[in-house]
Order: C-alpha cells, then structure tokens, then sequence
C-alpha cells in the first residue's frame, strides 16, 4: 500500500457537520469523518484541517443581511472555533492527538496560529485544526484552506463535499451530468465550476497546490484519495 499524499489540507464545510440535521453539529456525522481521518493519520499521513462555520452562522446569509459585513465575517470565524472545538473533541475521543490553532487569539480555548508550531505538530502526528478562517473579513474558508495548504506545504489540498466530485453539471439537478476525473484550474475558471472561490483557486494555481473534490460522506472515500486512487475529481496545472 502506496501513501501518494503524505501530508494533506482538508477542506470541511460546517454544513458537512450538520448530517441531516438542519444546523449544529450532528454527533454521528461527525464521528464518522474524524474516524475517516483517524484511519489516514494511522497510515503515517500528516493531517491539517480547515472547517467553515456555515453550521452554525454564515456571513453573506440571510440571517446577516443587514449587518455590517466585517462584523458578520468575524461571526462567521468564531462559529468554526465552535467547530474546530467540536472535531478536537472527537478526535482525543478516539484516542488521536489534535490541536486547534486559532488566527483570532483566544488563548484560553485554541493557540494562536504560528506556522512554525503547526508544523512541528504535523510532524510529530498531530491532526491540527486551523480554525477562525484567516483572520481576516472579506475571506472564505475556501481561501484560509489555501493559504493554510501552502503554508503548511502541503502535497495536496482536499476539499471534502456533499457530493462525490466535480460534475459537467449539478447532479441532483440534472441526471445527465457527468463527473470528470480530472480538470485543470484554468477550465474550472473558465467554466465556472465553482469547485472553490475565485481567490482561493487562483492562490493554488500560484502555489502549484493540486485539488482533490470528493464526497466525505462515502466510506473509505478519504482514504482511496491519499493513496491516489480514481476517487474525486483532480483538479491540477
């Protein structure tokens, strides 16, 4: 058994932790992605995690349409600490050292992100959570996902969705949509297949950071990606 990508970025949507339910955090839902991640860390592969927040609060909702947008955005940052917080928890329950690393400083609860700690925890076999976005409003998670990726140098970034890849079409909408295997960043723009955010796609291009889009909600699916198997859709220069 070939490991392809030894250090990864996950990408996690907050919606990805509500299962069925209308919003929180789904307990078994998110048990059976940290065990999809406690399998690869076994494996000997280095794990950072980006989670959104979309769960719990969302900036450019409904719900924050008549809010000042910045002071929505930090909103939407303190809802993935919850999250972060939430999958910490999970993963020590099953018996793999985590930390969660925050960009807005909350020392009693998270560290503070450093670039250089957040390494040495992925060396030493430590799954770290990125928390807070970037820091910054006016960003998604999408971009914190690509920033972190590059920072961490990563092989490969994953982003982790309700559906098992990048498709011609929407596929719950269109029964003739098919998935590609793989697509470049240039089509993906160009077509407008809104695998990330403008910026964030653009900032892996620069970076040469390769993207894998696959369903984390189909078993063993994490797994058959870092050992490069036909799972997802590659997204890559």
């Amino acid at each position: 058994m070939t490991i392809r990508y030894k250090r990864v970025l996950l990408k996690l949507s907050g919606e990805a932790l509500m299962g069925n339910d209308a919003f929180g955090i789904n307990r078994t839902t998110i048990m059976g992605i940290v065990g999809q991640i406690v399998e690869i860390a076994k494996m000997g592969v280095e794990v950072g995690v980006v989670v959104g927040g979309g769960n719990l609060f969302r900036g450019v909702a409904a719900q924050a349409s008549d809010m000042d947008r910045a002071t929505a955005d930090y909103m939407g940052m303190l809802a993935t600490v919850m999250n972060a917080l939430a999958l910490k928890d999970a993963f020590e329950s099953l018996g793999q050292p985590a930390r969660v690393q925050s960009a807005l400083s909350m020392q009693q609860i998270a560290e503070t992100y450093a670039r250089p700690k957040a390494i040495q925890y992925l060396e030493e076999g430590k799954v770290v959570i990125f928390a807070a976005g970037t820091g910054n409003p006016f960003f998604t998670t999408d971009t914190a996902a690509a920033l972190r990726g590059a920072e961490m140098n990563c092989d490969i970034m994953l982003k982790a969705t309700n559906v098992d890849g990048v498709y011609t079409a929407d596929p719950k909408k269109d029964a003739s949509a098919t998935r590609y295997q793989d697509i470049t960043f240039d089509e993906a723009i160009v077509k407008n297949l809104k695998v990330m955010d403008a910026t964030a796609l653009a900032l892996c291009r620069e970076r040469k950071l390769n993207i894998v889009v696959f369903g984390i909600a189909k078993e063993g699916a994490l797994k058959r990606v870092v050992l490069g198997e036909d799972e997802g859709t590659l997204v890559h220069i």
